[in-house]
């Protein structure tokens, strides 16, 4: 292998917003780190493409652009982070948690509390994205003379064209919101209806890959760092107010039918200008009232424990993805692509069939690729999974 490879493209990640830090520092940060090392070594490396996610921004506003992060840098504070540092903290943490013999699930909680901890004190929203950032550093960093391109996707949706329209695997960020909305499970939500949810079909990313590595390749610009945001925001913008009335309009025309065979109706979906008012909602709507049959549940022995538990868990989690969520349901930046225009100029002039490797984001009609691809394919996949 090392004396084969010219081109290394590194997309190897964890995308849970709270993993635990053991994990996430391992994977998202060092393991890239240590995939750089070994491209280092091959005798023929040209490049090194790496993707990464544009909201290693943390929630800065305005228009954000396609900039590199330097080492240490953070985004709240004046002090800067030794990520080699950080990684022996992490270190110290796991270990005083074996030392004192926590269960496996005690220490699953409390490393995903760290790395949130971590996260926030540094300036960014969850450990996802912390984690993200400081690959991108490390990546910079000891890169040495080899080439760097980092990819910086938005949130990744069903394909627009190719290899058809509507492939998808898994159920990404916002389209957990459509399948609940749907069903009749989500009547409201803490967002500002004016924030834009930049989508970007999974096609376009990989077209951008593609022309990246063909383009960069054959320039071979030795030490060049160059990120590309590949995302729709700046120039093709879809917020969640046009978001919110194409899916009700969608579930209006096409009702989700539940397991007995039913037609649900959906109202139109509320949004909450202040996430501690939807908060005191649930509170008030369903936590107090749990309460009471927590109360029940000891007098009749136990009789409705598992309703309790149920309630319980699906209460939680609807409040643990407000919060965990809220910083893109209210966020106000717009990712600048001046840099991903450029690499269509470039590919233009070097013959690159741009029709067949299409990742200009202006192309995308939202009102057809949501009423007539993401939507109805998003609910394929939902239904056989």
């Amino acid at each position: 292998m090392r004396k084969e490879i010219e081109i290394f493209v590194n997309s190897a990640a964890t995308t849970c917003f709270n993993e635990r830090y053991d994990v996430a520092l391992g994977i998202n940060t060092f393991g890239a780190f240590n995939v750089l090392n070994f491209g280092k070594k091959c005798d023929k490396i040209k490049l090194f493409l790496h993707i990464s996610t544009a909201y290693v921004c943390g929630e800065k506003a305005g228009i954000i652009l396609e900039k590199r992060f330097y080492m240490g840098e953070i985004l709240k504070g004046t002090h800067s982070i030794n990520i080699f540092e950080e990684k022996r903290t992490m270190e110290e943490q796991l270990a005083q948690l074996r030392c004192h013999g926590a269960p496996d699930k005690a220490i699953k909680s409390s490393m995903k509390e760290f790395g949130l901890k971590r996260a926030k004190l540094n300036g960014w929203p969850n450990t996802y994205v912390f984690t993200k950032a400081m690959r991108e550093m490390l990546l910079g960093q000891f890169k040495g003379d080899l080439p760097l391109v980092i990819i910086r996707p938005t949130a990744i949706a069903s394909t627009y064209k190719q290899p058809f329209p509507g492939w998808i695997e898994g159920v990404r960020t916002f389209d957990s919101f459509i399948v609940s909305y749907g069903k009749g499970k989500l009547t409201c939500f803490p967002a500002n209806p004016n924030t834009i949810i930049d989508v970007i079909p999974v096609d376009m990313v990989v077209n951008a890959m593609v022309v990246a590595v063909k383009v960069h390749y054959a320039e071979r610009q030795h030490a060049c760092e160059t990120i590309y945001h590949v995302s729709s925001s700046f120039r093709n913008p879809l917020t969640l107010s046009d978001l919110r009335n194409l899916s009700h309009c969608y579930f209006i025309k096409n009702p989700w039918i539940d397991a007995n065979g039913l037609r649900v109706k959906v109202g139109q979906l509320t949004f909450f200008s202040k996430a501690n008012r939807y908060l005191l909602l649930m509170q008030m709507k369903y936590v107090l009232p749990l309460k009471v049959l927590y109360l029940a549940n000891i007098l009749c022995c136990q009789r409705f424990k598992k309703n309790y538990k149920n309630l319980n868990r699906k209460i939680n989690f609807v409040i643990q993805l407000a919060k965990l969520y809220e910083p893109y349901a209210f966020f106000l930046g717009s990712f600048n692509d001046g840099n991903l225009v450029e690499l269509q100029r470039v590919a233009e002039e070097q013959g690159i069939d741009l029709v067949e490797f299409n990742f200009d984001s202006e192309s995308i009609e939202w009102e057809e690729y949501m009423m007539n691809i993401h939507i109805p394919d998003l609910l394929k996949y939902e239904i056989k999974s």
